[in-house]
């Protein structure tokens, strides 16, 4: 396996980095219900899936493991992510979920699985990871703010402790899920296949919840706002396809550095439709991203 993702997997990766920014930023315009929302999310992964599967072969024996151990730990995922948020600001807890993620897949990846990273390659992800956490970071607390309480500082923390938690789960199912999608079988459709039946195992789950705590307001929503979480689902299901395919033809931390540049899309998001600024923290932080792209991609230098 080449140490170094070819041009078209690097493209379809930030087209995926894109998506995920983008159905993130539904979820969090949805000011109604989000757990009902990411429920929706899901299962419309589910449905995709579902529709795929007649049509796809088996996966190989050694892949339902991975599956079911990645179902287990996107379980895990989704509580993490809902508290990080329930006790944090978005802008302090994304960033350090999706910055810590593929940094220790790539201290991970070396040991567990083998794969040989050149020295390029652990610098460009030190340099993107701390970029995607600078990036979304908030500039400075104002002179005239009032100082904190001790309540507000216990949420800080708390909300901090998830969102390392979050980190956690991502490297986790990233590793599980190339294992997965690597084990499903050879031929494009086997690794279709594998992400199809992931869509399908993890997608009632999340919307089960939110049916069996808030069912009035999974009624309304279903009324009204359904098409919402489709759009969104169908959007998160192609984006993560697209990473565990990726996951098949190249080192595992070139594929989590490379997916978590939605943090960076969700930034210019934040500031060409938001109208929020961008500022010198940002521009560096998004110069520093680039550089731990050019590292790792790039051709061995000595």
């Amino acid at each position: 396996m080449s140490t170094v993702l070819d041009p078209l997997v690097i493209g379809l990766l930030l087209a995926a980095g894109l998506m995920h920014a983008s159905w993130n930023a539904i979820l969090k315009a949805d000011l109604t219900d989000r757990i009902t929302t990411f429920g929706m999310i899901m299962l419309s992964g589910l449905v995709l899936g579902g529709a795929m599967l007649p049509f796809l072969p088996w996966i190989e024996a050694p892949a339902w493991k991975w599956l079911a151990g990645s179902t287990l730990i996107h379980l895990f995922y989704y509580f993490f992510l809902l508290k990080a948020y329930a006790l944090g600001d978005l802008s302090h807890t994304y960033p350090i979920a999706r910055g810590l993620g593929p940094l220790l897949v790539a201290l991970l990846s070396g040991r567990l699985l083998g794969e040989e990273l050149r020295w390029q390659d652990v610098a460009g992800v030190i340099l993107l990871s701390g970029g995607l956490i600078a990036l979304a970071m908030p500039a400075g607390r104002s002179k005239s703010a009032p100082a904190a309480t001790l309540d507000a500082l216990r949420r800080h923390r708390s909300a901090t402790l998830f969102a390392v938690l979050t980190g956690l789960t991502i490297a986790g199912y990233i590793i599980v899920d190339g294992l997965g999608v690597r084990a499903a079988g050879s031929t494009l459709e086997h690794k279709l296949a594998y992400i199809a039946w992931l869509n399908v195992v993890e997608g009632p789950w999340l919307f089960l919840f939110a049916l069996a705590t808030r069912p009035r307001s999974v009624t309304l929503y279903l009324r009204h706002g359904w098409w919402r979480g489709a759009a969104g689902g169908a959007i998160a299901a192609l984006g993560y396809g697209i990473a565990i395919w990726a996951l098949s033809q190249g080192p595992m931390a070139h594929v989590a550095a490379l997916r978590e540049t939605s943090v960076l899309f969700g930034a210019l998001m934040g500031t060409l439709l938001l109208g929020e600024p961008f500022g010198r923290q940002r521009i560096t932080a998004a110069a520093v991203i680039v550089c731990g792209l050019l590292l790792m991609n790039g051709p061995q230098l000595f």
